[in-house]
C-alpha cells in the first residue's frame, strides 16, 4: 500500500528558531510516541530507529535505517527511511521532505512525501493504515505547535 501525505503549519516562532528546533533529532524523535531508540550514525546524514506499534492483531517492531538525502541549510531537509519486521513480515519505506517559509507573523512548516507498507500488515487495508499515518502527523504538529507556537 502507497500513499502520499502533506500537512502544512504556520507556527509563531522564527524562521531559524524553527529551523534549529527541528534540527535536534532527539526532540522531533520524542514527538512521534511510536519511534523509540534514535541513534545518530553520521550527524544530519545517517540514523537509525526503532517503530514500535500495535496495527490490528500484529505487534509491529522495525528497525529503520534512515537517510537524509539533501538539505538546504535554514530551509528544507529531505529524508528516506525504510525497515522491517521480521517477524510479522512487513516492510515499511518513507520519503519526505520537511521545509520551512518565512511568514509575516512566524513560519510555515510543511511535511510532504509518500509511505509504503508491505507484508502481513498490509492486510489490514488502506484505510486502516492511512488512519494510523494520520495519527502520527497529528501528534507530530500537536507537539511541533506546543514548542514553537500557533495553530493550524
Amino acid at each position: 500500500m502507497l500513499q502520499d501525505f502533506r500537512r502544512d503549519i504556520t507556527v509563531t516562532a522564527d524562521l531559524a528558531s524553527t529551523w534549529q528546533k527541528l534540527l535536534d533529532v532527539s526532540t522531533v524523535a520524542s514527538w512521534v510516541s511510536i519511534v523509540e531508540d534514535v541513534k545518530e550514525i553520521d550527524p544530519l546524514r545517517r540514523f537509525t530507529a526503532v517503530l514500535q506499534d500495535r496495527m490490528g492483531p500484529f505487534k509491529l517492531r522495525a528497525d529503520l535505517s534512515i537517510d537524509v538525502l539533501e538539505i538546504e541549510e535554514g530551509s528544507r531537509i529531505r529524508i528516506k527511511a525504510g525497515g522491517q519486521d521480521r517477524q510479522v513480515r512487513s516492510r515499511i519505506s518513507v520519503e519526505a521532505e520537511l521545509s520551512i517559509e518565512n511568514e509575516e507573523n512566524g513560519s510555515r512548516v510543511t511535511v510532504e512525501g509518500t509511505y509504503e507498507v508491505t507484508g502481513r500488515v498490509a492486510t489490514l487495508g488502506a484505510g486502516s493504515i492511512r488512519k494510523k499515518a494520520t495519527g502520527i502527523l497529528d501528534e507530530f504538529f500537536q507537539h511541533l505547535t506546543q514548542e514553537l507556537g500557533g495553530s493550524r
